[in-house]
């Protein structure tokens, strides 16, 4: 297990296969654009979350993104469920 250090939260990194990063990933995309309706930065934030403490370096810079255009009470939320996610799988 590796400790990294992103935007000043610390995440433990637990190398995975790389088809479930790609998940992740994809789901903040999905989240990010709207594919499933409306655009939801909170979701593509936990999304993004996730896969960056799973080693994408381009989760890290779409996390920075879309943090840019989310309030700190938004961006809380979305490590909260990210944070939730992790306690169920």
């Amino acid at each position: 297990m590796t400790v990294l250090q992103f935007d000043g939260v610390i995440h433990r990194h637990v190398k995975q296969n790389a088809c479930e990063v790609e998940s992740l990933l994809r789901r903040g995309l999905d989240a990010a654009s709207g594919k499933a309706g409306a655009c939801d930065l909170i979701e593509a934030h936990k999304w993004f979350n996730l896969a960056a403490m799973r080693g994408s370096t381009q989760a890290v810079r779409y996390r920075r993104e879309v943090s840019q255009e989310m309030s700190n009470t938004e961006i809380a939320e979305a490590q909260r469920a990210a944070r939730d996610w992790l306690s169920v799988h």
